[in-house]
């Protein structure tokens, strides 16, 4: 399995991660939240993976945008999960499969590469 980046391109997190990739020379497959959203089921890997509190990314603009209501509804995961699935943004990014059974979210160049990442569910 290619190592795939998910995310939006015009973030800083992403366009940092992307360059540090790059002068990895790690090959990389980008998906971009944007235009093709987010797969429900690689959500549910991410999720059990990292935890809904680690991605859900409450410092960003795309959460205070949210209407309070719903802000104050996210109390679990399932309830983290439809948020993520209706506002793609609000998930912490980037967050990287880089094989089949490891991810990361968020870019920190000291966590990476992939020899310290968090196990993913099997597929």
């Amino acid at each position: 399995m290619p190592t795939t980046l998910y995310g939006i391109p015009n973030c800083d997190s992403v366009k940092r991660a992307r360059a540090w990739l790059s002068a990895q020379d790690i090959d990389v497959a980008f998906h971009d939240f944007k235009k093709a959203g987010v797969p429900p089921a690689r959500l549910d890997a991410w999720l059990e993976a990292a935890g809904w509190e680690r991605l859900l990314n409450r410092k960003g603009t795309a959460w205070r945008k949210l209407e309070d209501a719903t802000r104050a509804g996210v109390v679990d995961a399932a309830s983290a999960r439809a948020v993520m699935l209706a506002h793609p943004s609000v998930i912490k990014r980037p967050v990287v499969e880089w094989d089949a059974d490891t991810v990361t979210v968020g870019f920190d160049p000291a966590q990476w590469p992939p020899r310290r990442l968090v196990p993913v569910a099997t597929r």
